[in-house]
């Protein structure tokens, strides 16, 4: 596989060094991505650049992981207005194998090929480095007129900036050029990859390179990805789209991806599933066709969920979006954890009720028009019931006598009520 043809096609390059693609066909070459470390999870902001790292390793080339230990402790200037804060070491050992058990999902670091995926963290060959041993080995190398002609240190210096750019900060692209050039002598690594914002961080390597070892280094760059209508990708309305499931739930990771609109699922299928061209022009043309089924996203949705969570959680995803907006019953409600659960029902109106009163029965006229306030009146629940518009946990109830007790409970905590088609109650036993 032709890997830069790939990237291309999939809309993943952004810039390029002339005589990176010469060089990726010449021989297995090994490339790197960097990640933030400032989290012990990955967000799907990540994935774009996780996605060059696995579409190196299938063509052929061996990829390298390094976390920022030492990097995500002092802040980029790329984009960003603050600077990070410091980690202690268990914090940033314990976030590095957090991530390793993520990318695994994506990377192939077991087998015994030659290109089998690496796990770096820079904070190793970092910590031990003086600042003298710094501005001598690295800093006079590099002038302060290459430095100030990045576009990343101009923005923060000109008529953008408000707090200015501290020394840290400034010197970020020579600690991140000290990677390049470490990987370079230790593992032969001859191509780093990121987002667009890191040209200016990623080229200051190739230069280091090339005036230390008078070797020869590539960058590659992608797009940063952004939604049809100019919000941010990967954040909604309660931050992050995060990995881990303890985060993001697999059903609010798999909402997520459904319900892109048309124009960004046909963009991000490409980056974020491995589908081939043939498959995503038949799904592009299915959407053209009946753009209200959406198989576009529902394909999207089911790639990366997969990839992500796995089949069994993708398959409980589907079915907990069929409680809302589908067929349900009182089983599959009952499958549902309390995290899914949650999720699937958040922002419906929710009432407490002390658990005690269950222990021997609560009527549910009592229960929905005078405990809870989820009907006005007695008399309007008793029409609802008796014009079959009444349901606890997704079942008809027709008995207007129906005693409610700790058996109706889901997950020995919750009870769905339904009134008509679209009104739901949740009430809490606590």
């Amino acid at each position: 596989m032709n890997l830069v043809e790939e990237l291309t096609w999939r809309g993943m390059i952004h810039d390029i060094m002339p005589g990176t693609e010469e060089q990726l066909q010449k021989e297995m070459t090994t490339a790197y991505v960097g990640i933030d470390p400032t989290a012990d999870s990955l967000h799907i902001g990540h994935l774009v650049s996780v996605m060059m790292l696995k579409h190196l390793q299938l063509a052929g080339h061996k990829p390298i992981a390094l976390v920022g230990g030492a990097t995500g402790m002092i802040g980029d200037p790329s984009g960003k207005s603050a600077e990070r804060n410091l980690l202690d070491e268990p914090t940033l050992r314990h976030n590095e194998a957090c991530l390793r058990q993520q990318l695994a999902k994506f990377l192939d670091f077991e087998s015994d090929a030659a290109n089998a995926a690496e796990l770096v963290n820079n904070y190793d060959w970092m910590k031990d480095f003086s600042f003298l041993e710094f501005i001598r080995d690295i800093g006079k190398h590099i002038t302060v007129n290459y430095m100030m002609a990045k576009d990343s240190v101009k923005k923060r210096l000109g008529e953008e900036a408000k707090m200015g750019l501290s020394f840290t900060e400034f010197t970020y692209q020579l600690v991140q050029g000290t990677d390049f050039l470490h990987l370079y002598r230790e593992k032969n690594c001859k191509l780093q990859m990121g987002g667009s914002d890191q040209w200016g961080n990623i080229t200051t390597g190739t230069e280091l390179i090339r005036r230390k070892e008078g070797g020869e280094a590539f960058a590659l760059t992608c797009p940063l990805i952004t939604k049809a209508d100019g919000g941010k990708f990967g954040k909604t309305e309660s931050g992050n789209v995060w990995l881990d499931p303890k985060l993001t739930t697999a059903y609010k990771f798999y909402q997520f991806w459904l319900n892109v609109s048309d124009a960004d699922a046909g963009k991000y299928i490409k980056i974020f599933t491995l589908l081939d061209k043939a498959e995503v022009a038949v799904l592009v043309a299915e959407q053209e066709a009946a753009p209200h089924l959406r198989p576009l996203q529902k394909r999207l949705a089911k790639e990366v969920t997969c990839m992500v969570h796995g089949e069994e959680e993708y398959d409980k995803a589907v079915e907990a979006s069929q409680i809302l907006f589908g067929k349900a019953t009182t089983e599959s409600l009952s499958r549902l954890d309390k995290e899914t659960f949650l999720a699937v029902f958040d922002g419906v109106p929710s009432f407490e009720v002390d658990r005690g009163k269950l222990a021997a029965g609560v009527p549910i006229l009592e229960l929905l028009a005078t405990e809870t306030g989820a009907f006005p009146s007695k008399g309007d629940l008793r029409r609802t019931i008796k014009g079959n518009g009444l349901s606890l946990n997704k079942a008809k109830l027709t008995d207007q006598e129906y005693l409610v007790t700790g058996a109706d409970l889901i997950n020995d905590s919750y009870i769905l009520i339904q009134k008509g088609k679209k009104n739901y109650y949740i009430i809490e036993v606590v």
